[in-house]
């Protein structure tokens, strides 16, 4: 399965990808909101995790490539994940230094959101980070999501809960969105 955007295309990750997401997820600097930056075990056991997603669930978080070359630039998708004690579906996104601010978060995820409604039963998306995580939450807005709640917890402090309905989306992509 493989999403495409403009500059970007998704696919399920393999064992190949090792050496491009160890370069993202073992970057202090972008993992800096996350609980720990990865060891090569962590990344070994985060391709294999997500491609028992691929299999159970039929999505799980997809290598961002781009176009042009082909490089792995990081990792987009879609997780269940309990946020504030409940399974909820939840897009996620990394990118490796140096391509970060150039809008590949935003159009990856926004094309996960696409493709979330557009090929499972959710009404509703989440996305969530650490409160101190500003980049993160501006990706999310950047795709239409709001900020629907806030909680306290041991891993990020203060957690914030942002999300997005089938409504809202359908009139986002017809243009009736605020």
């Amino acid at each position: 399965m493989i999403i495409e955007t403009e500059r970007l295309y998704l696919r399920e990750m393999t064992e190949n990808d090792f050496d491009a997401l160890n370069k993202v997820l073992s970057d202090q600097s972008i993992m800096q909101h996350y609980p720990y930056v990865f060891d090569r075990t962590r990344v070994k056991n985060w391709i294999s995790r997500n491609m028992g997603r691929y299999r159970i669930f039929g999505f799980g978080l997809w290598a961002v490539c781009l176009k042009e070359t082909g490089e792995m630039i990081g990792d987009c998708g879609l997780t269940m994940q309990i946020i504030d004690g409940e399974i909820k579906p939840e897009i996620g996104y990394h990118i490796r230094a140096g391509k970060q601010r150039k809008g590949y978060a935003t159009e990856a995820a926004a094309a996960v959101r696409d493709w979330t409604f557009t090929n499972t039963p959710f009404n509703m998306i989440y996305s969530y980070m650490k409160h101190t995580n500003v980049p993160s939450y501006k990706t999310a807005m950047a795709c239409g999501f709001r900020q629907v709640s806030e909680f306290e917890d041991d891993v990020n402090e203060i957690t914030k809960v942002f999300a997005i309905s089938r409504d809202e989306w359908i009139n986002l992509k017809s243009g009736l969105s605020k």
